[in-house]
Order: C-alpha cells, then sequence, then structure tokens
C-alpha cells in the first residue's frame, strides 16, 4: 500500500512538475528564439578581386567572413593551371585559417546550340571540380545563361538539365555539390529554373538563389521561392543590402522558415572606396535582419 501511495505521489508532482514548465515555455521561447544558421561569407566578385589568397583570408577572417566563394581571372590565382603541390598549399592555407573555401564561382554554362561550345563548358566544369576537391572546397558554381530564340524553349531546358546531370555525377565522385545559380537571360526567370530542375535526377545539383529582380515578377516572392525551396542547396547570392529595392528582410523570412542553415555570401556590385569598413556594414546589416 505504501508504493502505491508514494507512486501516486510521484506521479501527481511530475504532473504538476510538468504543466509548471509547459506554462513557462513559451516564455523561454520568445526569450530565447532559436538562432538561424545562415552565415554571411563573400563572393569574390568585385570587392576581393583585387586581393591575393593570404589578403583574401585575412580580411575575411578580421571582418567575420568565414566562408568565401573563389571567382576566375582574380588576384588569388586559384586556378586549374595550380600544380598539385600549389593546390596543397591553398587547402592548407584555408584549413589553417577560420575561413572556408565553399568552392569556385565558374561562369561555365549549357545552353548553347553549338555543341563544340557545349563540349568545352561541360569540359572544363569537370577540370575546375577537380581544382575544388583538391583545395577542400565543397563545390562549383555553374549557370544557366539564356534560352536561344534559334532553338525551342523546351529542347534547351533539356540540353541544360541533361548537362547538369552529366557534371553532377562526375562531381559526385569527387564529393562536390554542382550549385546552378539563378541566372542569364529568361533563365532567371523562376519558372524557367523549375522547369530545369524538374529534369534535373542527380541528388548534388542545387539550386543557388540569386535574388534577382525576376523573382518578384508574378505570382511574387513568396509564390516562386515556395516553387523551387526543395532544390535549394547550401548557398546564396546577395548584393549589397542597403543597395536597390530588393526585399532581402522578407527573403531571409522565407529561409528562416524552412530553417536553412547555409551560406548568404555577398555578391557586392559597388565600388567602394574603403571595402573593410564596407564589408562591416553589410554585417551589420545581416545580423539586424537575423
Amino acid at each position: 500500500m505504501r508504493k502505491d501511495i508514494s507512486r501516486r505521489n510521484f506521479i501527481q508532482r511530475s504532473f504538476i512538475a510538468g504543466v509548471g514548465l509547459s506554462m513557462f515555455e513559451p516564455l523561454s521561447v520568445l526569450a530565447a528564439e532559436k538562432k538561424s544558421g545562415m552565415n554571411l561569407g563573400l563572393v569574390t566578385y568585385q570587392w576581393a578581386k583585387d586581393w591575393d589568397l593570404p589578403t583574401l583570408i585575412a580580411n575575411c577572417e578580421k571582418t567575420g567572413y568565414f566562408g568565401v566563394e573563389l571567382r576566375v581571372d582574380h588576384a588569388h590565382k586559384v586556378e586549374i593551371n595550380l600544380s598539385a603541390s600549389q593546390r596543397a598549399d591553398v587547402k592548407k592555407r584555408f584549413a589553417d585559417s577560420s575561413v572556408k573555401c565553399l568552392g569556385y564561382g565558374s561562369n561555365f554554362e549549357y545552353h548553347s546550340p553549338d555543341q563544340a561550345t557545349l563540349r568545352k563548358n561541360i569540359d572544363q566544369t569537370k577540370e575546375y571540380i577537380k581544382l575544388c576537391k583538391d583545395i577542400g572546397a565543397s563545390g562549383i558554381k555553374v549557370k544557366p545563361n539564356d534560352l536561344p530564340v534559334s532553338v525551342s524553349r523546351e529542347k534547351t531546358i533539356a540540353q541544360i538539365a541533361t548537362s547538369l546531370n552529366e557534371v553532377g555525377k562526375f562531381a559526385a565522385d569527387f564529393g562536390q555539390l554542382v550549385r546552378v545559380e539563378v541566372h542569364g537571360n529568361l533563365t532567371q526567370e523562376i519558372p524557367n529554373m523549375r522547369a530545369i530542375f524538374e529534369q534535373v535526377t542527380e541528388k548534388n545539383v542545387k539550386m543557388c538563389w540569386n535574388c534577382n529582380d525576376q523573382d518578384l515578377l508574378t505570382p511574387g516572392l513568396d509564390a516562386n521561392f515556395n516553387s523551387v525551396k526543395k532544390w535549394f542547396g547550401d548557398t546564396v547570392h546577395v548584393r549589397e543590402f542597403n543597395v536597390g529595392n530588393y526585399p532581402y528582410k522578407q527573403l531571409m523570412g522565407l529561409f528562416k522558415g524552412i530553417n536553412y542553415d547555409g551560406w548568404i555570401l555577398l555578391e557586392a556590385r559597388t565600388e567602394p572606396v574603403d571595402k573593410i569598413a564596407a564589408m562591416n556594414e553589410q554585417l551589420e546589416l545581416f545580423k539586424a535582419m537575423m
């Protein structure tokens, strides 16, 4: 009998404690809202194009941009002509820093009706995938760039998707992602990107949202975002948060809503005199939105 009473008292106390916790839980959630997993990184498009690799890494550490997407023909000179030892050195420089090399922001595209041009773009993509692997990166950025009027829309979309599947399958063998930037004449319109990805079968081929004005076309940002969100990868390109009229706060809310925990990469287009100060300013704006 004593055991039953003791057990009953334990259950009652546990229930009361549970009710008490549940009463306070909403307050604790409001007081400590789950922190977003998104982080601000840098595309070396304009602001870092003249920095050699040690300067690039140092400036990213100084400003708190701990992820970076490298671009072709820039002063950091991370290109496929690097020897094995030079690639190893690039990998070590990033490994010894707090900055993560996310990969390569290439200009390879797969829409050309000329099959020799198409093949060259595919083959070059594969060479840079090898480079990404060698320098310790996680993927390569590519893009569709047009829907030529000389070819049917359906044929070009199928060609782009087929090409992405080929480079995606190749990249998988090197542990790399293929990040497809929403870019180009007509191809940057979200319904066309959706049509491409509906024919992409390789799971490591992901979409990189690019913050284009076309995102706002009917039926609007929310609907366009939701129509392709299942294909998002780990990178998003943004421009300066305080330049232009793109609704970045609304966009960040959408990414929070899907628990996105990847990189928001600043692809700045202006030419500030003090780029370090400009990077600091953009980081503060980003933090305020978070």
